[in-house]
């Protein structure tokens, strides 16, 4: 393990290949391995296997052959799957989130609610099982209607870098309940955990039920277009939902997009000003360096309230956020996940300067950690929705901040984007309260509170933030497909 201190480097997964059929598997070439890097020093860690279309469609193989053998296992023995994994995943929590924060960058003691929260998912959607049931429907006494909800097959699940073993370990979850096979690609930038998850599971399940496959785009496509891959999702960016949208129309997949956001809270004069820079300061999710699709990155004050919410939230940003080694508990913002991502960030600074937004905090690479990707927690005041800053997301450290006066015109600029993930207001009027989530063109509103998601209540985007809902029963249903039976007795 390159520059990695002992008790890091003996955390890292022992296997670097491929896992499908129910063991690690060289790719095709040799040549085939690449290396994955630690952002807070901007060094390599190792190497790990990337899968060209041939390895994928060999995962594919096995996980369409292991597919009937699935769906026949009885609800029970599925349950009983998912639940030992749940185990496995929660007795281990504490060195997938530090995996993570190695390859990722996000503080360890942050990671490890992600790991509790996947382990938390596989029981969820275990007990759920049951619940993938048809119904009767009568007819009169010559016969009766009745209903099946059935598994759709192999079901590929991309994820995103930023929370690797979270998304790795609970999006499996619900389409194994529902009786498919689940091939599961983890973000090229940071595998490393979904290698290790795939160690602690190896035997678990069946072989083939459950793959772990890393790979760039070659793979990404193979699954979008394969026609044994029967429903494909993404956690990702709106370019890659849409470049899959795309391939997938071939063989008419249905799709689950939980894509980017811009996300807007709105304070309203009457808002509790110690709730609303606290919601402010946790929605901007500068413990991930901003790097959260739910990332509340605009907000709107209202002009009686805006110069000291203003200086308040600054100050707390100040102090909560502050820039350091991710694996130390400690520490409460890690790096950007690459150089391309700093390059980003800066981009926007620039640009946001250039356009008349006013700098209030941060705005540069902090002059001792040059070695990593590490940006500043940054806030720009008297932000027009005109900028740039406004209207694409950054999907790093950078929080706008807008001053509004009439309501009209607020929610306009509110809507004016093409996103549509999350939305937050702060008021202490229930009316004024239902009024805003009505306003909002989002797919989640919280309501003097801010980044939580809870198991059972649908998250999920309108517009280009996404397609379907997810953490909920409703996901567990769209693993499945309708069959209507007409049974005569007459």
């Amino acid at each position: 393990m390159a520059d990695l201190p002992e008790h890091l480097a003996k955390v890292l997964p022992q296997q670097r290949d491929l896992f499908y059929a129910g063991k690690f598997q060289a790719p095709e070439s040799p040549k085939n391995y690449v290396e994955t890097y630690n952002p807070a020093t901007g060094k390599a860690i190792t190497k790990v296997a990337q899968a060209t279309a041939t390895d994928t469609e060999a995962a594919i193989k096995a996980a369409h052959e292991a597919f009937p053998a699935w769906r026949d296992t009885r609800p029970e023995k599925r349950r009983e799957y998912l639940q030992k994994a749940a185990a496995i995943v929660r007795m281990h929590a504490r060195q997938l989130a530090l995996i993570d924060s190695i390859n990722t960058g996000n503080p360890f003691k942050e990671m490890i609610p992600d790991a509790i929260t996947a382990a938390d998912a596989l029981d969820y959607f275990a007990g759920l099982i049951p619940m993938v049931k048809g119904e009767t429907v009568p007819m009169g006494p010559e016969g009766f209607h009745y209903t099946l909800r059935e598994p759709l097959g192999v079901v590929a699940r991309i994820v995103a870098y930023n929370h690797p073993i979270m998304f790795c370990a609970q999006k499996m979850a619900a389409p194994l309940a529902a009786g498919n096979t689940v091939i599961m690609k983890p973000a090229e930038q940071a595998p490393l955990s979904a290698l290790y998850l795939a160690e602690l599971l190896h035997g678990v399940f069946p072989p083939g039920v459950v793959s772990i496959v890393n790979g760039g785009v070659d793979s990404g496509v193979t699954l979008s277009t394969h026609p044994l891959v029967k429903m494909i999702t993404l956690i990702g960016s709106v370019p890659t939902g849409k470049a899959i949208y795309k391939s997938a129309s071939s063989t008419l997949k249905p799709l689950l997009f939980e894509l980017g956001g811009k996300n807007a809270l709105v304070a309203y004069p009457d808002a509790d000003l110690d709730k609303l820079v606290d919601g402010i300061t946790r929605g901007m999710n500068y413990l991930w360096a901003g790097q959260s699709c739910g990332s509340t990155s605009r907000v709107f004050l209202h002009e009686s309230l805006h110069d000291e919410v203003l200086e308040r939230v600054v100050q707390r940003v100040k102090q909560s956020f502050v820039p350091g080694d991710p694996t130390d508990e400690k520490t409460t913002m890690g790096p950007l996940i690459s150089p391309a991502a700093l390059e980003r960030v800066k981009g926007f600074c620039r640009d946001a300067v250039a356009e008349g937004a006013r700098l209030v905090l941060g705005g540069k690479q902090p002059e001792q950690m040059k070695e990593g990707n590490f940006f500043e927690p940054t806030i720009f005041a008297d932000v027009t929705p005109e900028m740039r800053i406004a209207k694409e997301e950054v999907f790093g450290p950078i929080q706008s901040i807008f001053k509004w006066k009439d309501e009209e015109d607020m929610w306009k600029i509110v809507n004016s984007t093409n996103y549509g993930l999350t939305g937050a207001v702060y008021t202490s009027d229930l009316k004024t309260a239902q009024k805003a989530v009505s306003r909002f063109e989002t797919g989640y509103v919280w309501v003097n509170n801010v980044a939580k998601h809870y198991l059972n209540m649908p998250f999920g985007g309108q517009k280009n933030s996404g397609l379907g809902r997810e953490e909920c029963f409703d996901e567990l249903i769209a693993f499945t497909q309708q069959k209507a039976v007409n049974m005569s007795l007459a």
